[in-house]
């Protein structure tokens, strides 16, 4: 897997490795180890799955403290527009926003720490 930073702290693209034959795929879509080597020391406790139909727009959600959540978001069938926002104050892109495609076919994983806002667009 491999972990891709962006021009926003703390946030990272993951590109799994993916591994086809004439049965289909398998990758790892976390690990541990890896994932903390470069991202830091968190720990999931929660994992939630959405459905939208083609032209659904979700977001922007975020949560202030002491209810921040850091994500990580992928997309299992189809496509999705990703979008960030940074809310952090402190942070040198603070109110700056960049946009994600996130597919069943490109399989990248998107990284949100807390202190962003984020929604998708079906």
């Amino acid at each position: 897997m491999n972990i891709i930073e962006t021009e926003f702290t703390d946030l990272y693209i993951i590109d799994p490795l993916v591994h086809k034959d004439e049965r289909g795929y398998f990758f790892e879509s976390y690990r541990d180890d890896i994932f903390r080597k470069k991202v830091g020391d968190i720990n999931f406790i929660q994992e939630n799955e959405s459905y939208s139909t083609k032209g659904i727009l979700r977001g922007l959600h975020f949560q202030t403290e002491p209810y921040a959540q850091s994500k990580l978001v992928r997309c299992i069938k189809g496509k999705v527009l990703d979008v960030v926002v940074d809310l952090r104050k402190k942070s040198k892109t603070f109110g700056k926003y960049k946009s994600f495609l996130l597919s069943e076919d490109n399989k990248l994983q998107l990284f949100i720490p807390k202190g962003f806002a984020h929604g998708f667009i079906v």
